[in-house]
This record gives C-alpha cells, sequence and structure tokens, in this order.
C-alpha cells in the first residue's frame, strides 16, 4: 500500500500529533497490568477477596483496577497487585 501525503506510517506518531499518546500509553499499560495480575490470580486460584486482603484494599479497588473499562490506577495499586502475587513491578525510562 502506498502512503500519500495524508496518511500517516506510524500510529504513534498520530497519537502524538492528537495530542493523545501519553494517555493512550497510560491506559494500555495500567490493561496490560491488569491482564496479568488477572491471569496470575486465575492460575493460582487466588479469589478477589483473598487478593484484596494481600493488597490491603478493598475487594471494589481491586474490581475497578481488573476492569478493563476503568483505566484509573495508581502507581501503588500496580505495585501493590504484583507484590500480591509474588512479582515485582520494574520500570524502565527508555
Amino acid at each position: 500500500m502506498k502512503l500519500n501525503k495524508n496518511m500517516k506510517s506510524d500510529f504513534d506518531e498520530f497519537l502524538e500529533n492528537e495530542g493523545l499518546f501519553a494517555d493512550v500509553d497510560a491506559v494500555a499499560i495500567k490493561r496490560i497490568a491488569a491482564y496479568h495480575v488477572q491471569k496470575e490470580m486465575d492460575e493460582k486460584q487466588i479469589s478477589k477477596t483473598k487478593m484484596a486482603e494481600k493488597m490491603h484494599t478493598s475487594r471494589s479497588a481491586l474490581d475497578r483496577f481488573l476492569d478493563p473499562k476503568n483505566s484509573s490506577a495508581t502507581l501503588a495499586t500496580i505495585e501493590n497487585a504484583f507484590r500480591a502475587i509474588g512479582k515485582k513491578l520494574q520500570l524502565r525510562i527508555v
């Protein structure tokens, strides 16, 4: 497919030009984190109630974190979730 001058060759570039990249990236990171936590919970058969206890939070807060439609999550919540399943969150700046 040949790109004309009005077509973008890079979706990230498009999002940046529209001022949306940071928001979209943050939502994607949160969704990926929630997916991995839910997968570990399922594999280790950890109930939501037990997981909330391990995270020192409420079940409703855990439900909000695991909800892919809910984009709000603090770094502390993500870190607590990974710690509760025996994982460590590492951030890289590239």
